[in-house]
């Protein structure tokens, strides 16, 4: 069956536009203008007039955690009530009542919720602590994380059930914070957020595959038909019940996003046994294949957390914390490397930065490999011999221009005016040659595409009212376009298959209800999603 879609404008991968194209199956047969199609469409073709609509290849979020997103679906939405500590708390009793109704047992399961950042709240921009939720409920444990995912918070109930008492170890990489006279506060940092959810009870297999139906369709809305995705110790479940759960879904017709699957791992035993059961980069089929490994080397800014090379700006007795060993960190790259594996680290301070560069180097001295795509994970505080060796290096950059949108506020005086010049760099990335996808890190941020672009382009605020930050740092709306399609193709060593409206590509494709070439940088947000296509199916209409 073969479909004509005409009267539209075709952004193919380049420029000026095109106004049709013709899908066959689940790939694009032919791209042009009307008159250059006439040969492929017979009486049988169907005819879809666009109606002068924008489509582009569908969208590829290069660093995503889709479980992760579909589990928090399920918690209490925090972003949206985070203006105050007071607001926080008030939401959180509310949810706690409206959760509660009618489900028996309901007091002994966890409450969790996501979103909240200190540096909004109006009453005080501190982090919260176990007394605080104890003023939601000294009953029920209640875990809430930070926005970022590298900290939490538990109330003191959690604290008893967990078993966590003064003499309790820290864990490597991390620590539970404690008060001046010993005693545990309630927040957990980093490692130490492992620490609790290895404690809350593991979902079933029904569980875990709602939470990827649902993080699904929230992609499609956005108009996100691929993503690169790290999922593997999100739940206290093994790998081997994450990649059924996909297969499942693939086999049923439900996964409507084309996963490639960033491997975490922090053990190289783990590693091993992995390799060993026949699962390496480009393991899979076209909807749920292998990526690279995936490291996390340190945290996260809004956190202090990110491993600097100096003091923090505003906290000087503080330089971040790296999550592992550099012994650790250059065992899992070699091993990664020796065995054809491509890695992607994430980097969000330069201090972890210079240990990630030269785990690179040392592994590709060991053995050399022409075409790796070894990458860097944010890349986000950065000196300027760093990005010449990124370069050097022939490394990948996966980019989230949505969070300037937060850290443009925050950074200067995180890192300084030095470190702050020479930091989000990706155009000087991208005028060195190197590759730069671009995604959202969601649920640290909603997979909102346009959102993206519009920081990519505008390097201000959404709203407009901070920035611009390193203007000179900002994409063109075909390079932003570029970030969120054909290079988050190259990323995953798929941009033969996918990225662009090309004849023989997988026909994966977004209608949008203006041209985003036409509409006014601080605009770009508000460019809808009409229909999103996988495999020339649409899996998504937008609702008038």
């Amino acid at each position: 069956m073969k479909t004509l879609y005409d009267h539209g404008q075709v952004y193919t991968g380049q420029l000026p536009l095109a106004s049709a194209f013709v899908v066959e199956g689940d790939r694009f047969l032919a791209v042009g203008n009307r008159e250059d199609l006439e040969k492929f469409v017979d009486n049988d073709t169907k005819k879809v007039d666009l109606g002068g609509k924008f489509v582009c290849a569908g969208f590829n979020d290069s660093h995503m955690h889709l479980l992760n997103y579909g589990y928090t679906l399920s918690m209490a939405g925090l972003a949206e009530h985070t203006s105050s500590l007071g607001e926080m708390l008030e939401y959180l009793r509310t949810f706690d009542r409206e959760e509660r109704t009618g489900e028996p047992g309901a007091e002994e399961c966890w409450l969790m919720g996501r979103g909240w950042n200190q540096d909004y709240f109006a009453d005080g921009r501190r982090f919260p602590t176990r007394w605080d939720l104890d003023e939601v409920s000294r009953v029920r444990p209640i875990c809430i994380i930070r926005a970022c995912g590298h900290c939490c918070v538990v109330n003191s109930r959690a604290l008893e059930l967990m078993g966590i008492t003064k003499e309790t170890q820290q864990p490597e990489g991390g620590f539970f914070e404690k008060d001046p006279d010993g005693e545990f506060n309630g927040i957990f940092r980093e490692n130490a957020v492992e620490y609790v959810f290895r404690r809350i009870p593991a979902p079933s297999q029904d569980q875990i595959r709602e939470m990827m139906r649902r993080a699904v369709k929230k992609l499609n809305a956005y108009g996100v038909t691929s993503c690169q995705t790290d999922d593997f110790m999100t739940l206290p479940v093994p790998y081997e019940q994450v990649i059924r759960a996909y297969q499942e879904l693939e086999q049923e017709g439900e996964l409507t996003v084309r996963v490639n699957e960033q491997a975490q791992f922090t053990d190289p035993k783990e590693l091993q046994r992995f390799l060993n059961a026949g699962w390496n980069t480009g393991t899979g089929s076209t909807f749920f294949r292998i990526g690279p490994l995936k490291i996390v080397g340190d945290g996260s800014l809004g956190s202090r957390t990110a491993y600097l090379s100096r003091s923090y700006e505003d906290e000087t007795s503080v330089q971040g914390l790296p999550l592992m060993t550099r012994k650790q960190l250059e065992e899992l790259t070699a091993l990664a490397n020796r065995n054809g594996m491509q890695t992607a680290i994430h980097a969000i301070g330069d201090g972890i930065l210079d240990w990630i560069l030269d785990a690179y180097e040392q592994a590709l001295q060991e053995k050399p490999r022409e075409d790796h795509r070894h990458g860097i994970v944010h890349c986000q505080i950065t000196r300027q011999e760093q990005l010449e060796r990124i370069e050097k290096l022939g490394l990948h950059v996966y980019a989230q221009t949505i969070f300037l949108d937060y850290d443009l506020r925050i950074v200067e005086a995180r890192v300084g005016r030095e470190l702050a010049s020479s930091s989000y760099a990706f155009h000087t990335l991208k005028e060195k040659g190197v590759h730069v996808s671009n995604g959202s890190d969601c649920p640290v941020e909603l997979p909102d595409v346009m959102a993206g672009i519009q920081c990519a382009v505008t390097r201000r605020t959404l709203d407009g009212t901070a920035g611009p930050y390193l203007a000179r740092e900002a994409m063109d709306v075909q390079e932003a376009l570029d970030s969120y399609t054909s290079e988050g193709a190259y990323a995953s060593f798929e941009e033969k298959q996918k990225g662009r409206i090309q004849v023989g590509m997988l026909a994966d494709f977004v209608v949008l209800g203006e041209n985003p070439f036409q509409v006014p940088a601080a605009e770009l947000r508000r460019v809808p999603v009409e229909e999103t296509y996988v495999g020339g199916q649409c899996v998504y209409h937008r609702e008038r």
